[in-house]
Parts: C-alpha cells; structure tokens; sequence
C-alpha cells in the first residue's frame, strides 16, 4: 500500500499550486474530490457484488446438501414403507391350512362413525339457560314465530 502522511501529501499540495496555479486549483480540487468518491463508491460496489456471490455460492452448496439428504431420507422411508407393506400383508394373509371355514366366510362390518346425539346434548342444558339464551324448546311454525316478534301495536 502507499504510504501518504502529511508532510507528503503538504508536498503534493504546493507542487500543484505551483504547476496548476492559484485561479484553477480549487476546480480541480474538487474535480479530484468527485473522482476519489465516484472510485470509493465503485471499489465498494465491487466489494458487495463479490459478497454476494460468494453468500450466493454457500447457500446453493447447503441447498444441495439439504436437498440430497431430503432424497436420503425419502429413499429410506419408502424402503421401510415397502417391507412394512410387505411384513403387513404376510402377517395378514391367510393360509388355506391354518384358516378355518368359519374365519374366512367371516364379514367384517363397515366402520360406522358414533355421532353425537344432539338431543341428549340439548336436554342437559337448564331450562332457566334455554330460556335466557333463547333456544327453542317448543316446535313454532314460521307464521307463530313472526307474531311473537312482530311489534305489538300501540294506540294513542
């Protein structure tokens, strides 16, 4: 690197106002100043674009690292699936010497869903709450159901 101190850089200074002369060194002064900065601004562009890159080639180097050990891992579970499956349906499979007439003439019912008894739900509930709350206890036909909220008339 260049060493420049203060007494070096008086030097540079008073050679200029000799060479350049009073009347123009201020313009090319700041004419300087502009060139350093836009160079500073470029080394330092220079500088983020190789960061980047350099950020860019870690991340794809640990993407395929995490993506082959993703391949590792779905290969060795659909290996175990496959001889899961395959103990599975040893375990389950009948011989014909070993199964009696009645097992395999044997219907496994459909599995049926419990369900919730709805009724059973609404008759635990007090009636002192059903009747805060507003729940019908009571089957009401639509026209009933109108008159009760109708507005009574009112006369003057």
């Amino acid at each position: 690197m260049i060493d420049i101190g203060f007494s070096k850089l008086a030097l540079i200074g008073a050679v200029a106002l000799i060479v350049i002369g009073p009347e123009k060194l201020p313009r090319v002064a700041r004419t300087v100043g502009t060139l350093l900065g836009k160079a500073q601004r470029y080394v330092s562009d220079v500088k983020a674009e190789v960061n980047r890159s350099m950020e860019l080639d870690e991340l794809r180097k640990m993407k395929e690292t995490v993506e082959g050990a993703a391949r590792e891992v779905e290969h060795s579970i659909h290996s175990q699936t496959s001889a899961f499956e395959q103990d599975w349906a040893d375990a389950t499979r009948f011989d014909a010497l070993g199964a009696d007439s009645t097992a395999s003439s044997m219907v496994v019912p459909a599995y049926r869903h419990p369900g919730k008894n709805w009724r059973l739900k609404r008759g635990t509930m007090p009636q002192w709450y059903k009747s805060r709350q507003g729940v019908r206890t009571k089957v009401q036909s639509g026209a009933a159901r109108v008159a009760r909220h109708r507005p009574s008339p009112r006369f003057y």
